[in-house]
């Protein structure tokens, strides 16, 4: 009786966590089931990941900054600005798209810190920042093209974000993807481990081991399920792999590097932060430099998967991060999130357009579904803080 008590203590503490993993896996089997196995069909996988790559990618940089209680409303602008001047390098200027791509990668970061410097030295709200940068920037990608479209992209630059990864045999399962899955898998159970290891070498760990177990065999089960289905349509997409780097890259900085640290205290307790001795001016200074580099590499793959630079792209994109991100665990005051979480939450977004768009649903509708999944994620947040704390 003990043990089943503790283990529905563990479950209530894991309550987000684990609603997060639940409603995911509820809204797939919905739409399995009502789109007569469409959702699922190794094409239609493929096709969710690409379409909606670039929102995960700018979640990755946006749980970061909201972590940091900020905000960044000109993520969409930038992209469109990013996109515009790659078609201008490459199509007007006639350089090279891959040093297109690395003065575009320099723009990003440029753009981040002219926002930065306002944001944390100046002492602008970056809610007030970026939105003067959602205008700014729309402005300038209207200029920079002229309001013109710009199409045709060397194919090179266009597998940035359509393209896939060689394959290699002409029937069954591509091997290649089939590794690479392995390898994801492998990767999973060693950090996994050493993580466990690492916090019971000092006395903080107090995770069950049915509960690791179920919860390492449940990621690996997944990755596995993705990988045979993309292993049997294309291949594995380039931009999955760009995402997946992203993903693990910055998990690693969130969780174990000194900066990672400084954003989790520079949102939980501004003022308990600077007299820890964090320079938090710096710290939000490069944030901001990191979501315009992000902000970049969203614009170039959704430029490039789309074969098209526009003046109106990324419109609502900022919308679609930040809900992500909300969805996907992080706290409205800042001090809680984390990367693997923003993807979950971009994932739901991402099967939702899928799952109503292939029903047919009406877009009016389907921005009134995600409306209120948003709201539902914030409320549900909100009503744990006040649980935990016995308002």
């Amino acid at each position: 009786m003990k043990a089943l008590t503790t283990a529905l203590n563990y479950l209530t503490s894991q309550l987000r966590q684990i609603g997060l993993f639940i409603a995911l896996i509820v809204i797939v089997l919905f739409f399995q089931i009502t789109t007569n196995g469409i959702t699922l069909a190794p094409i239609n996988v493929s096709n969710l990941i690409v379409q909606n790559s670039y929102i995960l990618i700018l979640a990755v940089g946006m749980v970061m900054v909201i972590i940091a209680g900020h905000i960044d409303l000109s993520v969409g602008s930038v992209v469109a600005f990013i996109g515009a001047m790659a078609g201008v390098m490459i199509s007007t200027w006639h350089l090279p798209w891959p040093l297109a791509v690395v003065l575009c990668l320099v723009l990003g970061a440029l753009v981040g810190a002219w926002q930065g410097y306002w944001i944390a030295y100046f002492g602008i709200p970056a809610f007030i920042v970026t939105l003067a940068g959602m205008l700014v920037f729309r402005g300038a990608a209207q200029i920079a093209l002229g309001n013109q479209q710009i199409s045709f992209f060397p194919k090179e630059f266009r597998a940035i974000g359509s393209g896939f990864l060689p394959t290699f045999g002409t029937s069954g399962y591509e091997p290649l993807t089939l590794i690479i899955g392995l390898l994801a898998s492998i990767a999973i159970v060693a950090g996994a481990v050493r993580q466990r290891l690492v916090r019971r070498k000092y006395d903080l760990e107090d995770e069950p081991i049915w509960w690791f177990l179920l919860k390492v065999v449940f990621l690996v089960l997944l990755v596995m399920i993705v990988t045979l289905l993309l292993a049997s349509y294309n291949g594995t997409p380039i931009v999955l792999i760009i995402l997946g780097a992203l993903v693990v890259g910055y998990t690693a900085i969130m969780n174990r590097s000194v900066f990672g640290r400084h954003i989790y205290a520079i949102g939980g307790n501004l003022a308990a932060a600077q007299l820890s001795g964090v320079k938090t001016k710096r710290v939000t200074f490069l944030l901001f430099v990191n979501m315009g580099v992000i902000s970049a590499i969203a614009g170039l793959v959704f430029t490039a998967g789309l074969n098209l630079a526009s003046p109106s792209a990324g419109t609502g994109f900022e919308l679609d991060a930040i809900s992500a991100v909300f969805i996907g665990g992080a706290a409205v005051t800042g001090g809680i999130g984390t990367v693997p979480g923003a993807i979950i939450g971009g994932l739901i977004i991402g099967v939702l357009n899928n799952g109503m768009s292939i029903l047919g649903v009406d877009s009016d509708y389907q921005l009134l579904i995600k409306g209120l999944v948003l709201l539902a994620a914030v409320a549900f947040d909100v009503y744990n803080k006040r649980r935990s704390v016995g308002v």
